[in-house]
This record gives C-alpha cells, sequence and structure tokens, in this order.
C-alpha cells in the first residue's frame, strides 16, 4: 500500500497495514506505466467531467504524484462535493516560501485571492502551515474555473509553484458517490 501523506501514513501503520513510499516501489514494478493498480481518495470539489480540487489536507503534491502512478484514479465523496463548476473552495497551491508574494501577485490576473494558509491551533497557531515536503500553501479564493485544464497549465508556470491543487489534466476515472440514496458510480472518459 501507498500513502499520500505522512499522517495517513502513521495511522496506517497502527491499524497493521505495510505502507510502502512510493520512491520505493521495487524498480521491476517502476518500469510499468502504471506501477499501481489503483489510487483511491477524496476530492475538495469535482465537476462533471471529473475535473477536481484536491489539498484541502496539505497533501496535493503526493496526491498527484501517486495518482499518476496509478493505473485507475478511483474519487470518493459525498453528493455535497459535486459541483457544475470549479471554485467554490479555495484553490491550494503548494508553494516555495520564498515565491509566496510574488505567486500572490500572479493569481489577480486570474481574479484569485491567495491566502497564507495558517496553523489553527495548538502551539504553533497563526504560523504557516507546512506541507510534508516543508513547503507552504497558498489557497487561492474568488475563482470561477471555467477551464480547468488550461488553468492547471498556467498556474504550474508560475515561478515557484511547486503543485497545483486542480486534478484536471490527471482527472478521476471513477467516482463513487454517497447520498441518501446509497452509493452512485459515474464513470469518466481519460
Amino acid at each position: 500500500m501507498v500513502s499520500s501523506s505522512l499522517a495517513s501514513t502513521e495511522r496506517l501503520i497502527k491499524l497493521g497495514f505495510h505502507v510502502v513510499d512510493a520512491s520505493q516501489i521495487p524498480e521491476s514494478i517502476q518500469t510499468q506505466s502504471h506501477p499501481l493498480p489503483m489510487y483511491v481518495d477524496g476530492a475538495d470539489e469535482i465537476n462533471p467531467q471529473g475535473h477536481m480540487i484536491k489539498g484541502g489536507g496539505g497533501a496535493l503534491t503526493r496526491e498527484k504524484i501517486i495518482a499518476s502512478l496509478a493505473k485507475e484514479f478511483i474519487c470518493i465523496c459525498d453528493e455535497s462535493k459535486q459541483v457544475n463548476t470549479l471554485g467554490k473552495f479555495p484553490l491550494p497551491l503548494e508553494v516555495i516560501p520564498l515565491a509566496q508574494a510574488a505567486i500572490t501577485q500572479s493569481l489577480k490576473q486570474w481574479g484569485g485571492t491567495a491566502k497564507l494558509r495558517l496553523i489553527s491551533s495548538g502551539k504553533q497557531e497563526g504560523q504557516p502551515f507546512l506541507t510534508d515536503n516543508g513547503a507552504w500553501i497558498l489557497d487561492v479564493h474568488r475563482l470561477d474555473i471555467k477551464d480547468p485544464v488550461q488553468l492547471e497549465r498556467d498556474l504550474n508556470q508560475i515561478a515557484g509553484v511547486i503543485c497545483v491543487g486542480l486534478f484536471a489534466q490527471g482527472h478521476a476515472n471513477l467516482l463513487l458517490v454517497s447520498s441518501q440514496q446509497g452509493v452512485q458510480r459515474v464513470q469518466f472518459s481519460k
């Protein structure tokens, strides 16, 4: 089993699972175009095409890496996460701290307002939230994402952006969405 965050890895190990770091997948398997049979994860928002906003928990870069290794990407969520247009949920960007001010300024051309994610409780309350990669998260508010694929490409070109929380180029293959009526299965084409 491969996990996308240090916190999830710790929980899985405590429950008795054997967790392998994605960088330690055996070389014989790494040569395959998709060494993992599937990746299962949630989304903060998902549209009818399977494009998602992910990264509310701060593991977006690792999630994107593991999703790229998987033959099938399965998204699980409840019906409240389904939207017609992405952007109500703030779009997370994992950034190099040095570039935070420049990236914040650049985002204005798309109408977004970036806020540095801060730790909200404990001894470090008010300090920048650090990802498992030692980077910061900018949460971009007020985006109306009409072309998620193009926006993902554009934002990835800003110097200092490590990863964008848009999963549009590599979107879900399958959505399992729960509601009062049960679980609905939605297949997306790639």
